[in-house]
Protein backbone atom coordinates (compact mmCIF):
# COMPACT_ATOMS: atom_id res chain seq x y z
CA UNK A 1 0.00 0.00 0.00
CA UNK A 2 1.19 3.27 -1.03
CA UNK A 3 1.14 6.71 0.88
CA UNK A 4 0.06 10.01 -0.40
CA UNK A 5 3.20 12.39 0.54
CA UNK A 6 1.63 15.27 1.95
CA UNK A 7 3.49 19.05 2.17
CA UNK A 8 5.55 19.46 5.48
CA UNK A 9 3.62 21.79 7.93
CA UNK A 10 5.85 24.98 7.15
CA UNK A 11 5.30 24.77 3.55
CA UNK A 12 1.56 24.89 3.69
CA UNK A 13 -0.18 28.19 3.09
CA UNK A 14 -2.14 29.13 5.79
CA UNK A 15 -5.36 30.68 5.80
CA UNK A 16 -6.20 34.18 6.24
CA UNK A 17 -6.20 35.55 9.77
CA UNK A 18 -9.43 36.18 10.76
CA UNK A 19 -9.10 39.44 13.74
CA UNK A 20 -11.89 41.04 15.65
CA UNK A 21 -11.98 44.28 14.58
CA UNK A 22 -11.70 46.97 16.92
CA UNK A 23 -14.30 49.44 17.74
CA UNK A 24 -13.48 52.27 15.70
CA UNK A 25 -13.51 49.56 12.40
CA UNK A 26 -17.05 48.42 13.26
CA UNK A 27 -18.23 52.28 13.30
CA UNK A 28 -16.96 52.61 9.67
CA UNK A 29 -18.14 49.71 8.44
CA UNK A 30 -21.67 50.67 9.60
CA UNK A 31 -21.41 53.97 8.40
CA UNK A 32 -20.00 52.80 4.73
CA UNK A 33 -22.90 50.19 4.98
CA UNK A 34 -25.64 53.31 5.38
CA UNK A 35 -23.57 55.03 2.34
CA UNK A 36 -23.98 52.21 0.10
CA UNK A 37 -27.56 50.49 1.15
CA UNK A 38 -29.46 52.69 -1.71
CA UNK A 39 -27.19 51.52 -4.40
CA UNK A 40 -29.03 49.07 -7.43
CA UNK A 41 -29.50 45.66 -6.89
CA UNK A 42 -27.09 45.87 -3.53
CA UNK A 43 -27.45 42.12 -1.35
CA UNK A 44 -26.09 42.20 2.44
CA UNK A 45 -25.37 38.61 3.47
CA UNK A 46 -23.30 37.70 6.70
CA UNK A 47 -20.30 35.51 6.07
CA UNK A 48 -17.48 34.40 8.39
CA UNK A 49 -18.29 37.24 10.65
CA UNK A 50 -18.19 39.94 8.28
CA UNK A 51 -21.21 41.98 6.03
CA UNK A 52 -20.62 40.71 2.54
CA UNK A 53 -21.55 43.14 -0.44
CA UNK A 54 -23.38 41.43 -3.66
CA UNK A 55 -24.41 42.92 -6.46
CA UNK A 56 -26.47 40.09 -8.64
CA UNK A 57 -25.36 37.53 -6.76
CA UNK A 58 -21.45 38.53 -7.20
CA UNK A 59 -19.53 38.99 -4.05
CA UNK A 60 -17.41 42.14 -4.43
CA UNK A 61 -16.79 43.51 -0.88
CA UNK A 62 -17.17 42.47 3.05
CA UNK A 63 -16.79 44.87 5.80
CA UNK A 64 -15.70 43.87 9.46
CA UNK A 65 -18.80 43.34 11.85
CA UNK A 66 -17.40 40.34 14.37
CA UNK A 67 -14.96 39.88 11.98
CA UNK A 68 -11.90 41.32 9.69
CA UNK A 69 -9.67 39.67 7.43
CA UNK A 70 -5.70 40.32 8.04
CA UNK A 71 -5.60 43.36 10.09
CA UNK A 72 -8.21 44.86 12.63
CA UNK A 73 -8.73 47.69 10.74
CA UNK A 74 -9.21 46.57 7.20
CA UNK A 75 -12.15 45.83 4.81
CA UNK A 76 -11.69 43.43 1.10
CA UNK A 77 -12.89 44.55 -2.00
CA UNK A 78 -12.67 42.27 -5.05
CA UNK A 79 -12.02 43.26 -8.48
CA UNK A 80 -12.18 40.61 -11.09
CA UNK A 81 -10.17 42.82 -13.96
CA UNK A 82 -9.13 45.75 -12.99
CA UNK A 83 -8.07 47.33 -15.77
CA UNK A 84 -4.45 48.96 -15.74
CA UNK A 85 -5.42 52.11 -14.53
CA UNK A 86 -6.84 50.61 -11.56
CA UNK A 87 -4.32 48.55 -10.85
CA UNK A 88 -1.56 51.77 -10.60
CA UNK A 89 -3.74 53.43 -8.60
CA UNK A 90 -4.20 50.53 -6.65
CA UNK A 91 -0.23 50.16 -6.38
CA UNK A 92 -0.22 53.87 -5.83
CA UNK A 93 -2.90 53.92 -2.43
CA UNK A 94 -0.69 53.15 0.35
CA UNK A 95 -3.85 52.01 2.28
CA UNK A 96 -4.88 49.59 -0.56
CA UNK A 97 -3.02 45.79 0.46
CA UNK A 98 -2.32 44.09 -2.57
CA UNK A 99 -0.53 41.45 -1.10
CA UNK A 100 -3.24 38.95 -0.49
CA UNK A 101 -5.77 36.75 -2.26
CA UNK A 102 -4.01 37.45 -5.53
CA UNK A 103 -5.73 34.81 -7.38
CA UNK A 104 -8.72 35.49 -6.73
CA UNK A 105 -8.62 39.28 -6.88
CA UNK A 106 -9.29 40.38 -3.92
CA UNK A 107 -7.65 43.14 -1.70
CA UNK A 108 -7.73 44.70 1.24
CA UNK A 109 -8.13 48.29 2.20
CA UNK A 110 -6.44 49.81 5.48
CA UNK A 111 -8.42 52.21 7.54
CA UNK A 112 -6.92 54.70 9.52
CA UNK A 113 -9.11 57.39 10.30
CA UNK A 114 -12.47 58.76 9.54
CA UNK A 115 -10.55 60.97 6.50
CA UNK A 116 -10.38 56.92 4.97
CA UNK A 117 -13.89 56.84 4.67
CA UNK A 118 -14.29 58.35 1.19
CA UNK A 119 -11.41 56.80 -0.11
CA UNK A 120 -13.20 53.06 0.89
CA UNK A 121 -16.39 54.45 -0.83
CA UNK A 122 -14.30 55.20 -3.68
CA UNK A 123 -13.01 51.06 -4.21
CA UNK A 124 -16.22 50.24 -2.86
CA UNK A 125 -17.82 51.93 -5.69
CA UNK A 126 -15.63 50.60 -8.17
CA UNK A 127 -15.48 47.23 -7.24
CA UNK A 128 -19.86 47.28 -6.93
CA UNK A 129 -19.14 49.00 -10.86
CA UNK A 130 -17.02 45.75 -11.56
CA UNK A 131 -19.16 43.09 -10.43
CA UNK A 132 -22.32 44.52 -12.53
CA UNK A 133 -19.87 43.48 -15.58
CA UNK A 134 -20.40 40.37 -17.37
CA UNK A 135 -17.54 38.04 -17.98
CA UNK A 136 -15.96 37.97 -20.86
CA UNK A 137 -16.53 34.54 -22.16
CA UNK A 138 -13.93 32.64 -24.21
CA UNK A 139 -15.11 31.96 -28.07
CA UNK A 140 -14.90 28.14 -28.44
CA UNK A 141 -12.25 26.77 -30.29
CA UNK A 142 -13.02 25.12 -33.60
Amino acid sequence: MTSKKSKPRSKMKSPPMMLRPTEEMVRWSVLLEEEVRGWPKLEFKKLFGMKSLYRNGVIFAALPDKRGMFTTNSLIFKMQNPSAKQSERMKQDARVNMSFGVKQKWFGFEMSSERDLSGALEWLGEAFEAAGKKPVKAKPKK
